[in-house]
């Protein structure tokens, strides 16, 4: 198992290039399901989830091969099963429910694992298939879904979720008839999917919006597609300049996709802005704390919101971060005031008082955005951090401790030595 060693306390300055996007890149390898014909993906990360992913789907009939950010798709006789030693791993597994009901009539599918930040049911997805027609089942910790024939529907989500809407969507496409889906997610993902439905061939209106029009049956073409920039990676690099005090230039960074952080960044003191290169963010003054409640897109996303409690660490003041997502996404707080900081949880709300300095110390991350939120405090601390656990980073940030070394950090990865 390996950690990440840094030594911190300098100025990160130089560029950063942005990748494909983990969370676009997942649900659109899935929609592969739906295809008769062989396609490519540009763009896509070379992160375990994305590798995870294509084994899954290798498995299930689909010949999937990864080469230098491209993966392509050759259609095959699809099996229906996706085992629990692959869900378990990775909670986007769930996403092959609705493409594989679509084509095969039937799926089975083990209740999704993935990171420790909560309870996330999937009863959105299985009520809205259920009403295109499925029906499910609950067997020895697997989904077994059935149906003759998807058919169109009108679907209230009882509240906005990603995961939901890219699974009836995918499936809507291959139904029969009109799919109207109210309360959708909006999240930027959503729209890649929906974009990348659309140039193979599906009739969606209304992506980006609350209200998502999707007219079947389609047959999907084969298509060359390229995957959005990871809008959580770039936000993370932002943080990076502002918590080390220095000044980077993220190539490639989809800056439509940030408005709520960037504008809570700029609260705080960080000077942000576009040029013809990429977006420029540096940090010249003290920050200062500012609260941030975390909500669907358009609003503040949960998943910057352990970078942003880091950052505020070190900030003047307080501020409180209400976590209105997740129920149990702060447990990277314990490990950052190993550091030194000062925060106190209560609840769905956590209150950062900032604190002159963080100090090294060995940490263990639990999850996915806990862990960067980890390397961003260890970048600021003086003296040595290791952390921990590390592949939890690595599910979601392509060789980040290169790209940080490259920019001026001191961080370099090692094998952990195992206890006596």
């Amino acid at each position: 198992m390996d950690k990440l060693v840094i030594e911190g306390g300098l100025p990160l300055t130089g560029s950063i290039e942005i990748n494909g996007s983990k969370n676009a890149a997942l649900p659109i390898l899935f929609a592969s399901i739906l295809h008769t014909e062989s396609l490519s993906l540009l763009n896509v990360p070379n992160l375990r989830d994305i590798h995870t992913a294509l084994k899954l789907l290798n498995l299930l009939g689909c010949v999937c091969e990864y080469q230098n950010g491209r993966v392509t798709v050759v259609p095959g006789t699809l099996l229906s099963a996706a085992p629990y030693d692959l869900v378990k791993t990775m909670r986007a597994s769930v996403l092959c429910l609705g493409p594989l009901l679509a084509r095969t009539g039937q799926a089975c599918v083990a209740k999704p694992g993935g990171c420790a930040i909560g309870v996330r049911p999937v009863d959105q997805h299985l009520k809205g298939l259920e009403s295109m027609g499925a029906r499910f089942e609950l067997v020895e910790g697997y989904i077994l879904g059935r149906c003759r024939k998807l058919h169109g529907a009108r679907i209230t989500f009882d509240m906005p979720t990603v995961g939901g809407t890219e699974n009836l969507l995918m499936a809507a496409v291959s139904a029969e008839g009109e799919t109207i889906l109210e309360n959708a997610a909006r999240e930027p993902e959503v729209v890649d999917l929906a974009n990348f439905l659309i140039a193979c061939g599906g009739r969606i209106e209304g992506q980006g919006t609350s209200r998502i029009r999707v007219v079947g049956p389609s047959v999907l073409r084969g298509v060359e597609y390229p995957v959005m920039q990871d809008r959580i990676e770039a936000g993370t690099f932002l943080v990076a300049a502002g918590i080390t005090g220095g000044e980077l230039l993220l190539r490639n960074c989809p800056v439509d996709a940030l408005d709520a952080l960037i504008l809570k960044l700029r609260d705080m003191g960080m000077e942000i802005s576009e040029t013809p290169d990429g977006v420029l963010a540096r940090c010249t003054r003290p920050l200062r704390c500012v609260d941030v409640t975390t909500k669907p897109y358009p609003g503040f996303p949960t998943d910057m919101q352990a970078q942003i409690m880091a950052l505020m660490c070190l900030a003047e003041g307080a501020g409180v971060i209400e976590e209105s997502i997740f129920e149990n996404r702060f447990l990277h707080a314990s490990e950052l005031e190993r550091m030194g900081a000062n925060i106190r949880i209560s609840g769905h709300t956590a209150t950062v008082r900032g604190t002159r300095r963080l100090t090294g110390a060995p940490v263990m991350a639990s999850d996915l955005r806990g862990a960067a939120s980890l390397v961003l405090a260890g970048l600021a601390a003086s003296g040595t951090t290791e952390i921990s656990r590390v592949y939890h980073l690595d599910r979601g940030y392509e060789k980040m401790e290169e790209k940080l070394a490259r920019v001026g950090a001191r961080i370099r990865r090692e094998k952990e030595t195992a206890n006596p």
